[in-house]
């Protein structure tokens, strides 16, 4: 049966059924849905976002968040592939435009389901993510930093204010309020054993990774990550990727996850410190769209 998204309770829900079906077939790890999709919801989109849950016995077996204009995230159960209809029915009702759905071309299930209703994939060459991956076994060693930085993970309400300048530095144009922040990291799964920063001698943070740990499935996502201007070129961004892994492992971690855009005009640095720390592609996400 379905029904409309109320509030960070659901959300939780969406969470938990998403730690459920994952694989690495699957779109949305649970950090995804608290970092990425959950966010908008938890600090400023929701109500405007519709938002729809498709439940049996109070057990989530699909859900679909709608962005308009027309562009469709959805994760269905594969056991329940026929919900892929549903949700498409659902969403193609509220909005004119043909729908655009983004799904990874892992995910067999929904991919089926949209070419059996016509929808063809987009160009190739078109903004899309990678999804990189490796195991956590024999991890590199943590680089020792130049004289005078410090790196570390987050302490909490004490960094609030300089966690969220150094987020809004590596993530520019999108910002946070501390709000924000205190929002996002209030909410599960969120832990500051995940949330690392490179600390300059002034204080300042100019390097930073947040980790999203599933414990059921032992596997760690992280994003965003990324250095301030003016303090490239020193390994910051290595280092504090490496210390989010070395933390998943400790945790007891056997895999970790990152999805950054992976069209030839993006910059490519990032994903050069990806490869250089052993991450590998193994999907990436394709636009369907409705003709």
């Amino acid at each position: 049966m379905r029904r409309d998204y109320q509030g960070p309770a659901d959300l939780r829900k969406l969470q938990v059924f998403g730690q459920r079906i994952w694989s690495m077939a699957s779109r949305f790890h649970l950090g995804e849905l608290t970092w990425g999709f959950g966010f908008e919801l938890l600090t400023r989109a929701w109500p405007e976002v519709p938002v729809a849950l498709w439940e049996s016995d109070g057990r989530v077996l699909a859900w679909g968040g709608l962005h308009r204009p027309g562009s469709l995230y959805l994760a269905v159960d594969p056991s329940h592939p026929g919900l892929t209809g549903e949700v498409l029915d659902w969403a193609g009702g509220l909005v004119a435009e043909p729908l655009t759905v983004t799904v990874l071309d892992t995910e067999r299930h929904l991919i089926d389901v949209l070419t059996g209703r016509g929808y063809l994939p987009g160009d190739v060459d078109e903004p899309f993510l990678l999804a990189l991956s490796r195991s956590l076994t024999e991890l590199p060693a943590v680089p020792a930093l130049p004289e005078g930085f410090v790196l570390r993970a987050v302490r909490g309400e004490s960094d609030v204010a300089e966690r969220v300048e150094v987020h809004d530095w590596v993530r520019a144009p999108r910002s946070l309020t501390e709000d924000d922040w205190r929002a996002m990291t209030g909410s599960w799964p969120y832990s500051t054993a995940f949330d690392w920063v490179v600390q300059a001698p002034d204080g300042e943070f100019v390097a930073s990774c947040m980790g999203w740990y599933d414990e059921v499935n032992r596997c760690g996502e992280f994003e965003p990550v990324g250095t301030v201007s003016g303090f490239h070129r020193f390994g910051f961004a290595p280092a504090v990727v490496l210390a989010v892994l070395h933390a998943f492992r400790a945790a007891g971690g056997k895999t970790a996850l990152v999805y950054p855009r992976g069209e030839d005009g993006w910059p490519a640095p990032r994903r050069q410190v990806y490869a250089d720390l052993g991450f590998t592609p193994h999907a990436r996400t394709v636009r369907y769209r409705h003709p």
